[in-house]
């Protein structure tokens, strides 16, 4: 039951959508039935129409057939009157051609003329045999070959257009006239404008020696749009007349185009060598914004004619000639770094050597070394920016293979940056290999100054504009380069041997002046010392001066352990006690031997001093390895020497002063005591009456001293 009533449920409900549907498409059923109805009486009209058609067609049919059967015997008739009607006109126009043909020339419509020729000639020629045939040829002939006169002279006419001269060329071309001919004569016709061009062009650059008329850019802009302009004119249309020609034959193709090719590269020659003059006219290093334009415009230029002719060598000439371009460019920047250098340089002489004026400091170096670094780095930014132009992205030629890799690395970075390095250190060697008793005319604190420059560059300097240049250049060649360590050696080798050399001007400056007061004075008969000579207080003078000179450049640096009684202390050959046992009056004949082999073992178990040994990059080191060689020239001078009493006692007296004042500059003061001692006892050794003067009035001298 109940799936009863659940069926009878879902029939009601089926029911309903059913009406629900019926009321809904009430209007469909309507129209669609009206449709059917008009269908119907459509169709029937169109039965009728289709059996009038098919009446008609037979009526057609039979008509069609009577006139066939009428007409059949006469059909042959016809066909053969209709081709004697053609051959007649066509007889009739091979009668009429002389006129025609004189006719057209006489109105130069020469295309029609040739036209009306090439449409008969080939009929007069199969018939040439037949007396009439053979008489209405020649005479066509005769007005042809004036035609083609007429024509050539057109040809070589110099005003004629370009579209002229085209129609000229294919009028003879259809008379059979000799290809070569024409490309030859079409080839020095265009030659005349073109060379023409270029010796306006040459004008351009001015006499010999002098200034070009026009700048780069302007220069370029002319070849450009006149000459390369007008030789691409003469490029197309040549090869439309006698490369490019529907009924191209192969031979003719190759020689037109073998002459095209040698034509262009013989004028575009002519072209770039005076580019090229023009370029080597641009000697300023300043902004070169024009020249690279200049240059972009020339290669975009080329780059269009390259593809017209790709067989001609013009991009590759055109690519080298921008390449050269580039090289001398960097190389005239180079000179530019070299001379500012120069400059620089002289700059630092002039002031070192200026005159001090009363109440004036002398040039501070610290200041002239920032200054002169300052100067020299800020010039290297600039050059790198003005060559930086030739990378520039809307340059056309920067992204050639060799801007992207050989410019980067082996131009700028080898040829210009670490070039100018190696020269910045082959300058400063330079002056190290002066000659002279004082160092030849190289102020000594230039080279101070140069060592402590190519220092810098070792420590910072070189890393950061090797740095700059390669992240503004993107160098990824892979080409090998100078490495920043071999640059950073050559810099700290350079410093090295200014400083060395520094140190040896400087100690012979002094040793010049110790060398001099000893043999110019009589150490025999001298008087009795009552002060400090005049040159030990100068040695003294000089060194204090080259300890601030070399302090406002280079650190302190380490000492050794000093005592606290460095000042006043009396060496052993000064003590009285050792004096008198060793220059005893009461000596025994072995005593001298004694004395020697006493002195001889003390050597023996001294440090031994390198005079010339290299110095460091401080001030203490400096002055240490100046003081050794001044002392030991003094040391030398007097072992040539023989004393009386008294010249040994000065000698006293100046060694005691040197050790009060030059201890305090010097690594370890035992260096001093040593060599002071040395002197000391060489003096005794040299000494006639060797009688020493007591500790206490030395030291009385030099205090009054």
């Amino acid at each position: 039951m109940d799936c009863e009533t659940d069926m009878v449920k879902q029939i009601r409900s089926l029911d309903s959508d059913m009406q629900t549907l019926v009321y809904e498409n009430y209007n469909k059923f309507i129209s669609a039935t009206d449709t059917i109805r008009k269908m119907k009486n459509d169709f029937k009209k169109m039965e009728d129409e289709m059996d009038c058609l098919a009446a008609n067609m037979a009526v057609i049919t039979e008509f069609s057939a009577r006139i066939s059967s009428t007409l059949q015997d006469q059909h042959e008739q016809i066909t053969k009157l209709s081709g004697v009607h053609t051959l007649l006109r066509k007889l009739q126009f091979l009668f009429e051609l002389p006129a025609r043909l004189t006719k057209c020339v006489e109105l130069e419509a020469y295309g029609q003329a040739v036209r009306y020729y090439s449409k008969a000639r080939s009929i007069l020629h199969q018939y040439q045999h037949m007396p009439s045939f053979q008489g209405i040829q020649d005479d066509c002939q005769k007005i042809m070959a004036n035609l083609a006169q007429k024509l050539r002279e057109k040809f070589r006419d110099g005003g004629s257009g370009a579209k002229d001269l085209a129609e000229c060329v294919e009028l003879l071309l259809q008379l059979d006239e000799p290809a070569e001919e024409l490309c030859d004569e079409f080839l020095s016709h265009a030659r005349c404008r073109l060379e023409a061009e270029l010796e306006t062009l040459e004008t351009e650059l001015g006499q010999p020696g002098g200034a070009p008329i026009t700048d780069i850019l302007e220069f370029i802009d002319r070849g450009c749009n006149i000459f390369v302009s007008n030789m691409c004119l003469v490029i197309a249309s040549y090869q439309e007349l006698f490369v490019s020609r529907e009924d191209k034959v192969q031979d003719i193709t190759r020689m037109a185009q073998d002459k095209l090719v040698a034509f262009v590269n013989c004028l575009m020659e002519t072209y770039f060598s005076l580019v090229e003059r023009r370029i080597q006219l641009e000697k300023g290093v300043g902004d070169n914004s024009l020249l690279v334009r200049a240059l972009d415009r020339f290669h975009r230029r080329l780059q269009a004619l390259a593809k017209l002719l790709p067989a001609s060598n013009v991009a590759a000439e055109g690519t080298e000639i921008v390449v050269r371009a580039t090289k001398e460019r960097i190389r005239q920047y180079l000179l530019a770094l070299q001379n500012f250098y120069q400059d620089c340089l002289t700059d630092v002489r002039q002031s070192l050597a200026a005159p001090r004026l009363a109440g004036k400091e002398s040039p501070n170096l610290a200041e002239l070394l920032g200054n002169m670094s300052a100067s020299v780095l800020n010039q290297i930014k600039s050059v790198l920016a003005y060559v930086h132009l030739f990378t520039a992205k809307d340059i056309t030629f920067s992204n050639k293979p060799y801007f992207k890799g050989e410019f980067c690395s082996q131009g700028v970075r080898e040829g210009l940056i670490v070039g100018f390095i190696k020269s910045i250190c082959q300058t400063a060697r330079q002056f190290c290999e002066t000659t002279g008793d004082k160092g030849g005319s190289t102020p000594p604190t230039l080279l101070l100054l140069l060592s402590r420059l190519c220092l810098d560059y070792e420590t910072s300097t070189i890393s950061y504009i090797l740095t700059l240049t390669d992240e503004q250049f993107l160098v990824q060649d892979h080409t090998p380069i100078t490495p920043v360590t071999s640059l950073c050696a050559e810099a700290r080798e350079t410093a090295q041997r200014l400083l060395n050399h520094y140190v040896k001007v400087q100690g012979l400056i002094i040793s010049q002046m110790l060398r001099k007061s000893v043999e110019t004075r009589d150490w025999v008969n001298t008087i009795e010392p009552r002060n400090v000579r005049a040159v030990m207080k100068r040695v003294v003078e000089d060194t204090t001066s080259i300890d601030v000179q070399v302090g406002l450049l280079y650190e302190e640096g380490i000492r050794k352990a000093q005592s606290s009684d460095s000042s006043k202390r009396t060496f052993s050959v000064y003590s009285s006690s050792r004096q008198q046992s060793r220059y005893a009056p009461s000596y025994t004949p072995s005593a001298p031997l004694d004395t020697n082999l006493l002195s001889n073992i003390q050597k023996l178990f001294s440090e031994r001093i390198d005079i010339f040994s290299p110095v460091e990059f401080n001030k203490v080191s400096v002055l240490t390895g100046i003081i050794k060689i001044s002392l030991k020239t003094f040391l030398e001078c007097v072992r040539l020497r023989t004393f009386g009493r008294y010249g040994l006692q000065q000698i006293q007296v100046d060694c005691y002063y040197l050790q009060l004042y030059l201890w305090r500059f010097v690594c370890d003061e035992n260096l001093v005591h040593f060599l002071l001692d040395e002197i000391v006892g060489s003096t005794a050794h040299r000494c006639l009456d060797p009688v020493p003067m007591e500790q206490s009035v030395i030291e009385v001298i030099c205090e009054r001293g």
